[in-house]
């Protein structure tokens, strides 16, 4: 799952910070797939968020579509929007649009993109049928996402990956942040043929990726060892310049705390450099959605 949002952080104490993240209100919007998750089928708001967070220094937030029903997507962001005004760090939206409704599309990317804070476009290839992301229409789509000159958020597990990289291909002109790492399948130990597909859609210099979501993939008893050989192949793919921190909250206390992640990450890039830092935990994320 991938539902919240992306913050940007800092690369030492003190320095700005940009992350990525959800919140959600099932009293505002409808969630159908909380249904199957009801530790989650709660509000998680800015409030909740700051609690979680504490002391680690955190100066923008970048919000990713909580999957919520197609007719409710501009109600979301409307209430993301409201969310701001009381939290000035959620400076950008990664909104949903039906990129696959060719009749519309264009509509909605119209409307979305007169809205200031939406920096992203995203539509779940998480949970589609083999070859969806393939199709003509939504192929289209991301083109005229990027010809908007918004980013295209990829949702995807590992084994949709292959499809994935041939979208890429197919679209040159559009800037893509793959989440959750491609979502490999931690709790199988399961590295390849993930690591290939990781490698293969790296090749194509207009993706960045999340470092985020493993967490989640990894499942209650997780340990730093059984995450560090994935966090590890994403930085040798994608390199210091194109790996965004993100958090995965808060579909992440299904396994652990904000804390325990951030600590993990903290553990992942303690040998890098100031700059590289820097780039990883907010710089490289105010580029690519231009915050």
């Amino acid at each position: 799952m991938e539902r919240g949002t992306n913050e940007t952080g800092n690369a030492e104490r003190g320095t700005r910070n940009s992350r990525a993240r959800s919140v959600w209100d099932p009293a505002e919007l409808h969630y159908p797939w909380l249904e199957g998750v009801p530790s989650l089928g709660r509000p998680f708001l800015p409030s909740d968020y700051g609690a979680a967070t504490g002391e680690i220094p955190i100066a923008r937030v970048v919000f990713v579509e909580c999957n919520c029903p197609p007719e409710e997507a501009g109600r979301e962001v409307a209430f993301v929007e409201r969310l701001a005004q009381g939290e000035p760090r959620l400076t950008g939206i990664v909104a949903f649009a039906n990129l696959a409704d060719s009749e519309t599309i264009d509509r909605q990317l119209d409307a979305l993109s007169v809205c200031h804070s939406v920096k992203g476009i995203r539509q779940n290839i998480q949970g589609q049928p083999a070859g969806f992301c393939r199709r003509h229409a939504f192929v289209e789509g991301v083109r005229k996402v990027g010809r908007r000159e918004l980013v295209f958020d990829l949702c995807a597990t590992h084994d949709q990956l292959r499809e994935v990289a041939d979208l890429v291909r197919d679209c040159p002109d559009t800037r893509f942040v793959l989440d959750h790492c491609g979502k490999p399948a931690i709790r199988d130990r399961c590295f390849e043929p993930w690591s290939a597909a990781l490698a293969r859609l790296a090749a194509h210099k207009n993706v960045c990726c999340k470092l985020s979501g493993l967490l989640t993939e990894a499942g209650e008893r997780w340990r730093p060892e059984d995450l560090l050989p994935y966090a590890t192949r994403v930085v040798e793919c994608f390199g210091p310049e194109r790996v965004l921190y993100a958090s995965d909250w808060p579909v992440l206390t299904l396994a652990g705390d904000y804390r325990d992640w951030y600590g993990f990450t903290e553990r992942v890039t303690q040998g890098w450099s100031a700059t590289d830092r820097s780039r990883f935990y907010g710089d490289n994320a105010a580029r690519v959605y231009g915050l």
